[in-house]
């Protein structure tokens, strides 16, 4: 195949477009039909930064009109969004209303564009005005995106203002229902607000679902084009697209003229094209996370009117004879999971930089598989795409109170409530390879009738969605009874395993429970979804320690068992909660983490990435001079093959301090293997020397050190 720059491409892909004799109505003005630059791509301007912002506890900013341009006087302030109002020490307490307003200028460049605004998450329950109009509301869903049109009220040309009004109340008609959830409600702008230029036929998403035939060795990348026409005339269009590999650019498949479609008038429709293949694709995976970048056009007369792009990668995680296999690889993963939200100076508004140092410390703890008990802001997933994190995606259905005072049928205000997150969650984060389930719930009795409707409903709708990915929900009633439990539905069995804790019991009581487990779904793999010690009760002592203890008696127990597929502790930071038991104000928190609110590693951390690194032990050893080190892989859970690690070793010399520095290629060494390295030096009276086994992606699994 020929592979073409990307102007070349797209190029070609135009005159073959205007070949066909493709073209967009005349009426629809010189603006519809753009040339090559950037007006023939969305552009982003950035709402973040100083917005006005004022608490209404009385509930009057609707009646007082607070949504009118130029109405913000006294009692204002200005706060920096991405913000919450609950890490504040005058509101960490507060739940109600409170409201933002900003403006921003619109250029007369915009004249004949499609303007959007974009709000990555508000929470829970938001109204947005621009210009004393109200545009949108976006309600009893805190955490997933929601993007308005301002055709209808924006002012070219001059200034505009947006205002917006958002409600954190505990609310009984919502998931999380009520108070019936373990985390911060914290309110306000909690993620990025965007400006979205774009022409006026646009494509405003991209699904992308890709596969790997593992026996052919062959890919297969499922499209499906969302495309909003703006104008009052229809439109005919044509449709490229090509497939690059992310990390070189390198072309892998073209399509010239994948399909044509006509978009009425003020219409929105839904495109599929056909399939695209190609050989030998670059697989992603934890510890190799190629991923590949999809780029589509839409033409008219010739001319691009939009071009669009997207990532993605190609991997597949199934279950097969009680176990999972990663990209046809049997696997056996270990994690943590993160609590967002609980760095008192951030709250739920956390900036990139906070995120980038939770998830370095995932990594550093040998996390490859993680879950999230609510949807996640989009920086976390692009960094476990990037980095290489296995994740379950949840709708925030917590907690038994989710069901309470119902008896067979489900709440209807719930089940929407539900139906709506999931189908905002899959739209949204579908292309995320990373991404390998969604969760349906957490912890509702799963032996319960509408918990089990609400469950059977969930499935049924997320199988039509997002058929390719494995679905669970996690379990905190396997403890009697396991068969009646609705785990036996989804494609793996999830458990909250709390004994010596909120359960009582012993190390024996895990071992039985998990037999019973074991036979009431022999062919489904287990995932531990939680484990861990909290400190949170009354009787319970012992501290960090103690969470240290749970961590490795427990652990070991799992590996007793082969169908344990995964195991996930809980968790890795202290939270903060409207449960907690420790602190107060803004440090209200659960002591739950090997990391405090703060980032503060505890003792805990580091048995927490022993426990959880694929490598069993790393030993030096002196000998007549010279060193040497022998890497040993686990032959027990967590386990999977080790390929494309290396050795790495710090010399230690002069004054104690590093001289030199070697790092050579491992061999690829599959559970059980072992493999021995001379550790080379020029040093003549080395100290010390560290030696780490490290990923690919960089990070370190295990070190050890060796001290003259």
């Amino acid at each position: 195949m020929n592979k073409l720059s990307r102007r070349t491409f797209f190029t070609q892909a135009a005159q073959t477009a205007a070949a066909a004799g493709l073209a967009i109505s005349p009426a629809l003005g010189a603006g519809a039909v753009i040339s090559w630059d950037d007006r023939a791509e969305t552009s982003t301007e950035s709402l973040n930064g100083i917005w006005s912002f004022k608490l209404d506890p009385d509930k009057e900013g609707e009646s007082r009109r607070w949504y009118q341009p130029d109405t913000a006087g006294e009692g204002w302030i200005d706060v920096t969004v991405p913000h919450t109002w609950q890490v504040s020490a005058q509101s960490d307490s507060y739940l109600g209303t409170a409201w933002y307003r900003r403006r921003f200028g619109a250029p007369s460049t915009w004249a004949n564009k499609a303007v959007r605004i974009e709000f990555e998450a508000a929470y829970h329950s938001a109204k947005v005005w621009l210009n004393g109009k109200l545009i949108v509301e976006h309600i009893g869903k805190g955490y997933t995106a929601f993007t308005l049109d301002t055709s209808s009220a924006l002012r070219v040309g001059e200034s505009n203002e947006v205002v917006v009004s958002v409600d954190n109340s505990l609310d009984e008609d919502m998931l999380p229902r009520g108070d019936s959830f373990d985390w911060t409600p914290d309110g306000g702008l909690i993620r990025p607000v965007s400006l979205l230029i774009s022409p006026p036929v646009f494509i405003e998403r991209i699904d992308a679902d890709a596969l790997p035939d593992l026996q052919h060795k062959r890919a297969r990348l499922d499209v499906r084009l969302a495309i909003r026409n703006t104008t009052t005339t229809a439109a005919n269009l044509a449709m490229s697209c090509r497939v690059v590999e992310g990390q070189t650019g390198r072309s892998v498949s073209e399509k010239l003229h994948a399909a044509t479609a006509r978009i009425d008038p003020q219409a929105f429709r839904e495109v599929v094209l056909p399939p695209v293949e190609w050989p030998d694709p670059l697989l992603w995976h934890f510890d190799h996370p190629h991923f590949y970048r999809l780029e589509v056009a839409i033409y008219s007369g010739g001319r691009a009117i939009h071009r669009a792009s997207t990532n993605f990668g190609v991997r597949k995680l199934e279950v097969k004879d009680a176990g999972f296999y990663f990209n046809g690889e049997r696997v056996w993963l270990m994690g943590a999971e993160r609590m967002a939200g609980s760095n008192p100076d951030f709250g739920m508004a956390e900036p990139e930089a906070w995120i980038r140092h939770d998830h370095d410390d995932l990594k550093e703890l040998n996390v490859v598989f993680t879950r999230v008990h609510w949807q996640q802001d989009r920086r976390v997933l692009d960094y476990c795409d990037r980095q290489g994190v296995l994740l379950q995606e949840e709708v925030p259905a917590w907690g038994p109170d989710t069901f309470k005072g119902m008896t067979s049928e489900v709440d209807t205000h719930i089940m929407q409530n539900g139906l709506e997150q999931l189908r905002e969650m899959i739209s949204q984060h579908r292309n995320h390879p990373c991404i390998v389930a969604w969760g349906l719930c957490n912890e509702v009795n799963g032996q319960n009738p509408p918990a089990q409707a609400f469950i059977k409903r969930m499935v049924e709708e997320a199988r039509k969605l997002d058929p390719h990915r494995l679905l669970t929900y996690a379990s905190n009633s396997l403890q009697q009874n396991p068969a009646k439990d609705i785990a036996g539905l989804l494609d793996f069995v999830s458990w909250n395993e709390y004994y010596e804790s909120w359960y009582g019991g012993n190390v024996e009581s895990v071992r039985s429970n998990l037999r019973a487990i074991q036979q009431a779904f022999p062919n489904k793999p287990l995932v531990i979804s939680e484990y861990g010690y909290c400190e949170c009760a009354e009787g319970r002592v012992g501290g960090d320690s103690r969470r240290i203890e749970i961590l490795d008696r427990h652990t070991n127990v799992y590996r007793e068992f082969d169908s344990v597929a995964g195991a996930i502790f809980f968790d890795y930071n202290d939270y903060r909660t409207i449960y907690g038991d420790k602190g107060a104000g803004v440090l209200k928190q659960r002591v739950h983490g090997v990391v405090d609110v703060y980032g503060g590693r505890k003792p805990s951390f580091g048995a927490l990435r022993r426990e959880c690194s694929p490598v069993e032990s790393l030993l030096i050893r002196s000998q007549g001079g010279s060193l040497s080190a022998t890497v040993r892989t686990r032959s027990q859970f967590p386990m999977y093959a080790l390929d494309g690690y290396a050795l790495r070793w710090i010399v230690y010399g002069f004054d104690d301090l590093p001289m030199e520095k070697y790092e050579v290629p491992l061999p690829r060494l599959n559970p059980g293997q072992t493999a021995s390295v001379q550790l080379s030096h020029a040093e003549k009276k080395p100290t010390r020397v560290q030696v780490n086994v490290v990923r690919p992606t960089g990070f370190s699994v295990l070190t050890s050190w060796w001290k003259a």
